[in-house]
Protein backbone atom coordinates (compact mmCIF):
# COMPACT_ATOMS: atom_id res chain seq x y z
CA UNK A 1 0.00 0.00 0.00
CA UNK A 2 1.67 3.19 -0.90
CA UNK A 3 1.12 5.92 1.09
CA UNK A 4 0.98 9.70 -0.26
CA UNK A 5 0.92 11.71 2.70
CA UNK A 6 3.99 11.40 5.02
CA UNK A 7 2.78 14.26 7.64
CA UNK A 8 -0.75 13.60 8.87
CA UNK A 9 -2.35 15.66 11.59
CA UNK A 10 -6.18 14.44 13.27
CA UNK A 11 -7.25 17.78 14.95
CA UNK A 12 -10.94 18.54 15.56
CA UNK A 13 -12.69 19.72 18.95
CA UNK A 14 -12.35 18.22 22.37
CA UNK A 15 -13.86 14.56 22.30
CA UNK A 16 -14.01 14.64 18.87
CA UNK A 17 -11.43 10.92 18.74
CA UNK A 18 -8.66 12.03 17.27
CA UNK A 19 -6.54 9.38 19.86
CA UNK A 20 -8.74 6.42 19.18
CA UNK A 21 -7.79 7.41 15.11
CA UNK A 22 -4.55 8.03 15.01
CA UNK A 23 -3.99 4.61 16.85
CA UNK A 24 -5.96 2.80 14.55
CA UNK A 25 -3.93 4.61 11.69
CA UNK A 26 -1.15 3.93 12.58
CA UNK A 27 -1.72 0.17 12.95
CA UNK A 28 -2.67 0.33 9.55
CA UNK A 29 0.21 2.07 8.22
CA UNK A 30 2.83 -0.23 10.05
CA UNK A 31 1.20 -3.37 8.99
CA UNK A 32 1.43 -1.75 5.52
CA UNK A 33 5.37 -2.26 5.92
CA UNK A 34 5.83 1.96 7.33
CA UNK A 35 7.32 3.71 10.27
CA UNK A 36 5.38 5.46 11.81
CA UNK A 37 6.01 8.25 14.72
CA UNK A 38 2.95 9.56 16.55
CA UNK A 39 3.14 12.28 18.52
CA UNK A 40 0.63 15.09 20.12
CA UNK A 41 0.85 18.97 20.64
CA UNK A 42 1.34 20.09 22.86
CA UNK A 43 4.04 17.94 23.82
CA UNK A 44 6.13 15.69 21.93
CA UNK A 45 9.56 16.54 23.37
CA UNK A 46 10.64 17.07 26.96
CA UNK A 47 10.12 20.63 26.67
CA UNK A 48 6.69 20.82 24.86
CA UNK A 49 5.42 18.46 28.12
CA UNK A 50 6.40 21.36 30.35
CA UNK A 51 4.66 23.40 28.01
CA UNK A 52 1.41 21.26 27.82
CA UNK A 53 1.36 21.32 31.57
CA UNK A 54 1.00 25.24 31.53
CA UNK A 55 -0.94 25.40 29.37
CA UNK A 56 -2.92 23.05 30.40
CA UNK A 57 -3.53 23.34 34.55
CA UNK A 58 -6.16 24.20 35.74
CA UNK A 59 -4.26 26.28 38.25
CA UNK A 60 -3.72 29.27 35.81
CA UNK A 61 -7.03 30.26 35.47
CA UNK A 62 -5.91 33.91 34.41
CA UNK A 63 -4.31 32.86 31.42
CA UNK A 64 -4.67 35.30 28.56
CA UNK A 65 -5.00 33.80 24.53
CA UNK A 66 -2.48 35.45 23.81
CA UNK A 67 -0.12 33.64 26.62
CA UNK A 68 -1.40 30.64 25.35
CA UNK A 69 -0.94 31.05 21.54
CA UNK A 70 3.07 32.57 22.28
CA UNK A 71 3.11 28.74 24.67
CA UNK A 72 1.74 26.88 21.96
CA UNK A 73 4.18 28.23 19.30
CA UNK A 74 7.23 27.79 21.41
CA UNK A 75 6.37 23.84 22.04
CA UNK A 76 5.39 23.70 17.69
CA UNK A 77 8.33 25.25 17.31
CA UNK A 78 10.64 22.50 19.38
CA UNK A 79 8.50 19.94 18.33
CA UNK A 80 9.02 20.59 14.46
CA UNK A 81 12.67 21.08 14.70
CA UNK A 82 13.96 18.31 17.57
CA UNK A 83 10.88 15.62 16.64
CA UNK A 84 8.66 15.84 13.35
CA UNK A 85 11.32 17.62 11.14
CA UNK A 86 14.21 14.64 11.41
CA UNK A 87 11.47 12.05 11.58
CA UNK A 88 10.15 12.99 8.02
CA UNK A 89 13.45 13.49 6.64
CA UNK A 90 14.34 9.77 7.61
CA UNK A 91 11.43 8.52 5.35
CA UNK A 92 8.58 7.68 8.43
CA UNK A 93 5.21 8.95 8.45
CA UNK A 94 4.46 11.26 11.03
CA UNK A 95 1.01 11.06 12.93
CA UNK A 96 0.45 14.31 15.55
CA UNK A 97 -2.84 15.24 17.32
CA UNK A 98 -3.52 18.38 16.92
CA UNK A 99 -1.17 20.93 15.03
CA UNK A 100 -1.45 24.79 13.33
CA UNK A 101 -5.24 23.90 12.59
CA UNK A 102 -5.55 24.08 16.61
CA UNK A 103 -4.22 27.03 17.28
CA UNK A 104 -6.04 28.57 14.42
CA UNK A 105 -9.65 27.60 15.71
CA UNK A 106 -8.55 28.08 19.63
CA UNK A 107 -6.61 31.01 20.20
CA UNK A 108 -7.35 32.58 16.76
CA UNK A 109 -10.62 32.22 16.49
CA UNK A 110 -12.29 31.06 19.93
CA UNK A 111 -10.01 33.03 21.74
CA UNK A 112 -9.94 36.16 19.16
CA UNK A 113 -6.55 37.06 18.46
CA UNK A 114 -7.19 37.34 14.61
CA UNK A 115 -6.15 34.52 11.96
CA UNK A 116 -3.31 37.18 10.78
CA UNK A 117 -1.43 37.09 14.36
CA UNK A 118 -1.65 33.48 14.39
CA UNK A 119 -0.72 32.44 10.90
CA UNK A 120 2.21 34.49 11.53
CA UNK A 121 3.57 33.26 14.59
CA UNK A 122 2.51 29.91 13.48
CA UNK A 123 4.65 30.27 10.33
CA UNK A 124 7.94 31.43 12.24
CA UNK A 125 7.48 28.23 14.67
CA UNK A 126 7.06 25.81 12.13
CA UNK A 127 9.43 27.47 9.75
CA UNK A 128 7.32 26.29 6.78
CA UNK A 129 6.74 23.12 7.37
CA UNK A 130 3.60 22.11 6.78
CA UNK A 131 1.13 18.90 6.69
CA UNK A 132 0.30 17.03 4.03
CA UNK A 133 -3.34 16.59 4.99
CA UNK A 134 -5.05 17.51 7.98
CA UNK A 135 -8.41 16.16 8.45
CA UNK A 136 -10.56 17.70 11.11
CA UNK A 137 -13.10 15.46 13.46
CA UNK A 138 -16.41 17.35 13.41
CA UNK A 139 -19.25 17.20 15.63
CA UNK A 140 -21.32 19.33 17.97
CA UNK A 141 -18.92 20.41 20.88
CA UNK A 142 -21.37 19.29 23.25
CA UNK A 143 -21.59 15.49 22.02
CA UNK A 144 -17.45 15.57 21.91
CA UNK A 145 -17.32 17.17 25.68
CA UNK A 146 -20.26 14.20 26.77
CA UNK A 147 -18.13 11.64 25.49
CA UNK A 148 -15.41 12.30 26.78
CA UNK A 149 -16.58 13.41 30.29
CA UNK A 150 -18.42 10.10 30.04
CA UNK A 151 -14.88 8.05 30.28
CA UNK A 152 -12.98 10.48 32.15
CA UNK A 153 -15.10 12.46 34.14
CA UNK A 154 -15.84 16.10 33.97
CA UNK A 155 -13.93 17.07 37.62
CA UNK A 156 -10.84 15.91 35.23
CA UNK A 157 -11.42 18.47 32.67
CA UNK A 158 -7.72 20.80 32.13
CA UNK A 159 -8.23 24.69 32.12
CA UNK A 160 -9.09 24.96 28.01
CA UNK A 161 -12.20 22.25 28.30
CA UNK A 162 -13.46 24.30 31.55
CA UNK A 163 -14.42 27.23 28.94
CA UNK A 164 -17.74 27.98 28.38
CA UNK A 165 -19.62 25.95 26.20
CA UNK A 166 -19.82 29.21 24.29
CA UNK A 167 -16.24 29.17 23.86
CA UNK A 168 -16.17 25.32 22.28
CA UNK A 169 -18.59 26.32 19.86
CA UNK A 170 -16.66 29.19 17.96
CA UNK A 171 -13.62 26.49 18.29
CA UNK A 172 -15.57 23.83 16.01
CA UNK A 173 -16.26 27.34 13.70
CA UNK A 174 -12.69 28.21 14.17
CA UNK A 175 -12.01 24.49 12.38
CA UNK A 176 -14.54 25.29 9.42
CA UNK A 177 -12.72 28.63 8.81
CA UNK A 178 -9.31 26.85 8.94
CA UNK A 179 -10.51 24.10 6.01
CA UNK A 180 -12.07 27.23 4.07
CA UNK A 181 -8.68 28.87 3.91
CA UNK A 182 -6.81 26.24 3.58
CA UNK A 183 -9.16 23.55 1.34
CA UNK A 184 -6.29 21.56 -0.63
CA UNK A 185 -4.70 19.95 2.48
CA UNK A 186 -7.58 19.85 4.78
CA UNK A 187 -10.81 17.87 5.04
CA UNK A 188 -13.79 18.00 7.26
CA UNK A 189 -14.72 14.14 8.60
CA UNK A 190 -18.04 13.90 10.37
CA UNK A 191 -17.10 12.08 13.91
CA UNK A 192 -20.97 12.15 14.61
CA UNK A 193 -20.83 7.99 13.64
CA UNK A 194 -19.24 5.02 15.05
CA UNK A 195 -15.39 4.71 15.90
CA UNK A 196 -16.04 2.19 12.76
CA UNK A 197 -17.76 4.98 10.59
CA UNK A 198 -15.17 7.69 11.70
CA UNK A 199 -12.33 5.41 10.72
CA UNK A 200 -13.66 4.75 7.15
CA UNK A 201 -14.19 8.66 6.40
CA UNK A 202 -9.91 8.82 7.29
CA UNK A 203 -9.28 6.26 5.45
CA UNK A 204 -11.12 7.98 2.54
CA UNK A 205 -9.46 10.91 2.66
CA UNK A 206 -6.17 9.58 2.89
CA UNK A 207 -6.55 6.65 0.14
CA UNK A 208 -6.31 3.82 1.95
CA UNK A 209 -8.52 1.02 1.07
CA UNK A 210 -9.22 -0.23 4.07
CA UNK A 211 -12.85 -1.05 5.78
CA UNK A 212 -13.98 -1.16 9.20
CA UNK A 213 -12.61 -3.90 11.53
Amino acid sequence: MAVKHRFIVLDGVEGAGKSTQIQRLAQVLRDAGEDVLVTIEPGGTTIGEHIRELLLSPDFPAMTPLTELLLFCASRAQHCDEIIRPALEAGSVVLCDRFSAATFAYQGHAGELGEDLVVSLDAAATRGLTPDMKIILDLPPDEGLRRKFKEEGAANADRIEQNAPAFHERVREGFHRYAERYPDRTAIVDASGSEDEVFAGVCEVLGIHRGPR
